[in-house]
């Protein structure tokens, strides 16, 4: 079976019904890479190519639908059926196995079965501005992975995961010198800064966050070897964060709430900085571009949109964030990841 034609040798009607049909059919990708994520399919095929028999037999599912999602991955790309019904990693299926890198933990977050539910109300979200994933949950998204552990530790894992590549591509282009204490607001199982403070040994940390959230940092500590330099604090944002720090950094923290939200976390940290002089703030985030451009963030924005009620900004959205919240924009520092470094000071 060959190909489909590729879409730029269409005519303009074909190749737009093309990428119709592409958009409309999104969600079975997603749920046939959950389908391959779940069983392991990527690790499975480690040590070679193997049949979809044998691969159904380890995994103890019928070798007639693996053979049909894997053929429908193949198909986009990840994975590649070398012979008949047999499969082989390619680059993308490769970055599905465990380990160092890894985008498994992400791709098991973005395709997880409670992503299909909320976004089967994304017209809710449209409609009153409200987040699909509270008519879901029956209540605010983060407060049900409260309630949700083995929903959270998705979450959570795929967090860790995002900020393995994000946090690299930062210390490449931001100098953290000079910080002496960087607070990590809600900061996880505390990736982002324990790489920070591993690449500035004169550096102490201090990771905050929720109770449940903070008792599933320590082993990520203990094993960056920053633990003497780093503590963990328990608290909520919208009430007060940790005083002491020279530097504040959030990672995909303010995207996740609306501009008023968003302005009490950053009004807190102000409250944080009195009595010291050049405070920032520092902020992982992407910035939209303007234009029709394909960003990241631009989907991004949807997922905020529909989970916590947050959005992705550009960078006059984040100058008036920080205005109101008593700070200056002071620059945007473009990164390899899809994110950028914003950085605000007292003002």
């Amino acid at each position: 079976m060959t190909p489909p034609e590729p879409t730029s040798s269409l005519p303009p009607e074909a190749a737009a019904a093309q990428l119709l049909n592409q958009i409309a059919l999104g969600y079975v990708l997603s749920a046939a890479l959950q389908v391959a994520l779940d069983l392991e399919i990527a690790d499975r095929l480690a040590s070679g190519p193997r049949s979809a028999a044998d691969l159904a037999n380890d995994t103890s599912v019928t070798e007639d639908g693996l053979y049909r999602v894997l053929r429908a991955l193949a198909s986009a790309g990840v994975f590649d059926e070398q012979s008949p019904r047999t499969f082989a990693l390619n680059v993308p299926a490769a970055m599905l196995k465990k380990g160092p890198a890894s985008l498994r933990d992400l791709g098991l977050w973005m395709t997880d079965p409670f992503h299909f539910r909320v976004y089967a109300e994304t017209l809710h979200s449209v409609k009153t501005g409200q987040p699909a994933a509270e008519k879901v949950a029956g209540m605010p998204v983060f407060e049900y992975f409260g309630r949700e552990p083995k929903l959270s530790a998705i979450f959570n894992n795929a967090m860790t995961a995002w900020s393995a590549p994000a946090v690299a591509a930062a210390l490449k282009a931001y100098d953290f010198g000079g910080i002496g204490v960087l607070v990590d607001v809600a900061g996880g199982h505390g990736h982002v800064l324990t790489s920070i403070l591993q690449a500035y040994p004169a550096m102490r940390g201090v990771l905050f966050d929720l109770d449940h959230v903070i008792a599933g940092a320590g082993p990520l500590i203990d094993a960056a070897g920053v633990a003497a330099r780093c503590e963990t604090s328990i608290g909520d944002f919208f009430t007060a964060v940790p005083t002491g720090g020279d530097a504040y950094i959030m990672k995909n923290i303010i995207h996740d709430w609306d501009d008023d939200r968003a302005i009490t976390i950053l009004k807190k940290i102000r409250t944080a900085f009195e009595g010291r002089k050049n405070g920032r703030v520092l902020l992982l985030e992407s910035v939209i571009p303007p234009g029709n451009q394909p960003d990241f963030g631009k989907l991004i924005d949807i997922e905020m949109l529909l989970m916590p009620g947050g959005r992705e900004r550009t960078a006059e959205e984040f100058r008036a964030l920080f205005d109101r919240a008593g700070f200056e924009l002071t620059r945007i520092v473009p990164t390899e990841s899809p994110l950028s470094i914003v950085e605000a000071r007292v003002r």
